[in-house]
């Protein structure tokens, strides 16, 4: 039956015209009401209480009509915006401005449509409801979220993408151009903070009310959301920090620290050359060079805090080869800068940048090949060692054919300094795409191997909150976070031969607080003849206590503020470990060494932890793929319960 005010009967009078003449009626009624009163009332009363009742079962059925309604056109237009996007991306991705434009205008239909659905006045009405309210007043949030991000985020970008040419992006007579940047930011940091906005709505909803028809697809936007908000919120910082760091106000100087992860820090290797990049409007040039050795031992130490000093020691300050025993790399970038200003007096140095080979590998997947002859002096035999270098053999080159071919550790630092040197001189030409530039550069950064540290604070305070930052506490840093990192005990470049796998086990919750187990296995792949067969300078000749040959290895591992270092374990055996604290986060310290050929399996156990969101695990990047080096996550057997 179709639903109309028309179709409810409105008075006695039409009523009584279903039976007969009012007269006769009334008669009738006068006849029975002298007769027996009280029974003439308690008819009454029960002829307007069945009307009322079958007017509310009406009413009730014509609005339980008319939200059928409303919830097909928000499930239809939502799920035909979830089909749009995977579209949307493909045309951003091929630079298809056109397409793009289409489906963005497709996607904002299908959001209003939606929204308007789920804001109607009797669908907002229906989440007062008892017991079922809570989910329409879900769907109305979800309908207003998804026109949101369209129309006060999608469509934004949008103008901001057609005015950002890759082609303005790569660099021209040196220089990047900053215009089409600075244009595009103040749209690209809306975008991120409607999106930012829209995330934090829908993660505040109650769940507990929700049925599953509800639930799972809410818990899908929200991923979803959480995705396009991490990208949006990178993007974000980089076009407000870009142009002023590449010295489109004032020119700045930014130290940069090449890592060699053949001897391995916590944030990658020992930072062994540096340079000093100088930006003035877009232009980059590499001035300066020095290494870490040449700058010797700082005496004394420069002062670095106290939790940090007592797990690292005091070589954290004394030796520029030590400043990244920590994985923060503030502290490190910091300690690193006053370092250089200390032994160049009236450099003034604004920030710290740190990459190592792997990456400079990815920027040679954009640029192409590089020559770096000039850097050997004439009569010098190199044997082997390549000065044509590509994507495929400069981490070879740079961690293990220049000790193998080189012997003099300057002119080992001169063919560091000339790679690096080359590789910006390429980068700067003109020659290479912006595109694939930011592509190589993106990936160097996911993979954790390029961090950014700034001594302005305005600055830093966006880098604290990416990734890029490298700090171990703060805005960048996921509640249940675990970190693992290694340095090296040998004092050589050993670690080229060491290969490891990290995995996070999460085990049965013990007293309602979550247990993990980061489990560490590495293996020194080097030859069993590796004292003999090996440089000197490679295996340590047994300088600093370690027989040649073997890796000696500090693996530190990281758990969740406010949890618990509980036990460690190496090949299976209990055994002591150091316990410390450093930004309120528990501190594991286990030292092992291998032989060649040798493999070893180190777990550190973390307890009380109470932070019930998904576990995320940093570790230092290595000469290895990343992708190989961390395992998907574990999680215990034959627990009563999965959760507190």
């Amino acid at each position: 039956m179709a639903c109309s005010w028309l179709d409810l009967p409105r008075s006695r009078t039409a009523l009584s015209s279903m039976t007969g003449s009012p007269d006769s009626a009334d008669a009738s009624r006068q006849r029975r009401t002298k007769q027996t009163p009280r029974r003439g009332k308690l008819k009454r009363r029960l002829l307007w209480s069945g009307l009322s009742a079958a007017f509310l079962v009406v009413v009730i059925g014509c609005a339980a009509a008319w939200l059928g309604v409303q919830a097909g056109v928000i499930k239809d237009n939502l799920q035909s915006t979830t089909e749009l996007l995977p579209q949307l991306k493909k045309q951003l991705t091929a630079n298809d401005q056109a397409g793009a434009a289409a489906t963005v205008e497709t996607l904002s239909s299908r959001t209003s449509a939606a929204k308007s659905a789920g804001t109607d006045p009797l669908w907002k009405a229906a989440g007062a409801i008892p017991w079922i309210g809570p989910n329409f007043a879900a769907a109305t949030t979800v309908t207003v979220t998804a026109d949101d991000v369209v129309q006060l985020a999608a469509k934004p970008l949008l103008g901001a993408f057609e005015s950002l040419d890759w082609k303005s992006l790569t660099p021209k007579d040196g220089a990047v151009g900053l215009e089409a940047i600075t244009s595009a930011s103040p749209s690209v940091v809306a975008a991120a903070n409607t999106v930012q906005l829209s995330y934090d709505r829908l993660i505040g909803i109650d769940r507990s009310k929700l049925v599953p028809q509800i639930a799972e697809p809410l818990a899908s936007a929200e991923q979803q959301l959480d995705e396009l908000r991490g990208t949006l919120n990178v993007a974000s910082s980089t076009v407000q920090l870009l142009p002023a760091m590449l010295g489109g106000g004032d020119a700045r100087n930014y130290l940069l620290l090449i890592q060699n992860s053949a001897e391995v820090r916590a944030t990658g290797g020992i930072p062994g050359a540096l340079a000093v990049l100088h930006t003035e409007k877009g232009k980059i040039q590499l001035t300066s060079q020095d290494s870490a050795s040449a700058m010797g031992a700082f005496i004394p130490a420069l002062e670095v805090d106290a939790a940090q000093e007592a797990i690292y020691t005091n070589r954290l300050g004394s030796y520029m080869q030590n400043v990244n025993m920590t994985p923060d790399f503030p502290t490190a970038a910091n300690t690193a800068r006053a370092m250089w200003q200390q032994r160049h007096p009236g450099d003034v140095i604004d920030g710290v940048i740190t990459l190592d080979p792997s990456a400079l590998a990815m920027v040679l997947e954009a640029t192409g090949p590089i020559d770096v002859g000039s850097a050997i002096p004439e009569g010098v035999d190199i044997g082997t060692l390549p000065t044509k270098l590509t994507s495929g053999n400069l981490v070879q080159a740079l961690l293990s054919d220049v000790y193998a071919n080189i012997e003099a550790p300057a002119l080992q630092d001169a063919y560091f300094a000339e790679v690096a040197k080359t590789i910006f001189a390429e980068v700067s030409s003109g020659k290479t795409s912006g595109e694939n530039l930011l592509t190589a550069l993106s990936k160097g950064v996911e993979e954790n191997r390029i961090k950014i540290w700034s001594a302005r604070a305005d600055e830093q305070n966006l880098l604290a909150s990416q990734r890029i930052g490298g700090a171990i506490s703060g805005p960048s840093v996921a509640p249940a976070a675990f970190g693992v990192y290694f340095n090296d005990g040998t004092g050589a470049k050993m670690d080229y031969y060491v290969k490891r796998t990290v995995q996070l086990v999460q085990q049965c919750f013990s007293g309602g607080y979550g247990q993990y187990t980061a489990r560490i296995t590495l293996t020194n792949t080097a030859p069993t003849d590796a004292s003999t067969s090996l440089p000197k300078y490679v295996t340590g000749n047994g300088v600093f206590g370690v027989e040649p040959g073997h890796v000696a290895t500090n693996v530190i591992a990281y758990g969740p503020a406010q949890a618990r270092t509980q036990a460690a374990r190496v090949d299976g055996k209990a055994t002591p470990a150091g316990s410390f604290t450093h930004a309120n986060r528990p501190v594991g310290v286990i030292r092992v060494e291998l032989a060649p050929g040798q493999t070893t399996t180190v777990e550190l156990d973390f307890a009380k932890v109470v932070q019930s969101s998904p576990a995320q695990l940093d570790v230092t990047p290595t000469v290895q793929n990343t992708a190989d080096v961390i395992l998907p996550q574990e999680t215990a057997k034959d627990c009563t319960s999965a959760t507190p």
